[in-house]
């Protein structure tokens, strides 16, 4: 960690028992495996036959490679609790996201808002000149003078 925090009590305790879990199932791989390669070595005559010796040696590879496999998957829930721990007790970057994405939404509203006032103001133009049109047309002003016969004729040709 580039920047060293103070954490409560229980963050501190649970951190030291994450270092602890991590040292041990790597000593325990180590020491595994290092008895794994002693036991691969082929011994002198001893006072059990080779057969016999074969069988242990065997036996206690399998017991020992079955360690090591306990000792990895031990080591990969250690990697998931401190994921656990980190996303649960890592205010400052949740705290940076959520302003990151409110300052993001924010912007797109203010984008939004602007292109709907432009919108209004072309529409609101747009409906001005319709009026006017409308209001001012021929039809309507021989339409209303008694002059319907006269624009109906002209529509219909």
């Amino acid at each position: 960690m580039a920047q060293q925090r103070v954490l409560p009590q229980s963050k501190e305790t649970l951190l030291q028992s994450y270092n602890k879990r991590l040292k041990d199932d790597v000593k325990s791989i180590m020491d595994n495996f290092t008895e794994i390669i002693k036991t691969a070595k082929i011994e002198d005559e001893t006072q059990v036959s080779r057969a016999t010796q074969g069988e242990q040696d065997n036996y206690e590879m399998h017991v020992r490679a079955a360690n090591i496999v306990r000792a990895g998957e031990s080591l990969m829930k250690l990697v998931s609790d401190l994921k656990q721990f980190l996303i649960l007790n890592d205010f400052p970057s949740v705290n940076e996201a959520i302003n990151q994405r409110n300052q993001q939404l924010r912007s797109l509203q203010e984008e939004c808002d602007k292109k709907l006032i432009a919108l209004r103001d072309e529409i609101s133009i747009d409906l001005y000149e319709l009026e006017e049109e409308y209001y001012s047309s021929r039809l309507l002003s021989e339409y209303s003078s008694g002059g319907a016969s006269v624009s109906l004729e002209r529509l219909a040709c």
